[in-house]
């Protein structure tokens, strides 16, 4: 079971939309979270990734829409 888990995490981390912004670091504290959740680290992962990409986004929006207002 520990080897699959192992062969869809490094799945995760190099298919090529893993590598988006937040998706790792969501992805990381997810696993983490789940983990102590009743075990449950491939979901917190996954919603980890997912979550962390959003806000990722969101900020990098801001961010853009900051430096267009300062112009």
């Amino acid at each position: 079971m520990k080897l699959k888990t192992l062969a869809l995490a490094l799945a995760l981390v190099t298919s090529a939309g893993a590598a988006d912004a937040g998706c790792i670091k969501g992805a990381i504290v997810g696993g983490v979270a789940g983990h102590f959740a009743h075990r449950h680290a491939l979901a917190g992962a996954a919603v980890g990734c997912v979550v962390g990409h959003h806000m990722a986004v969101v900020k990098h929006r801001r961010e853009a829409l900051a430096r267009r207002d300062h112009r």
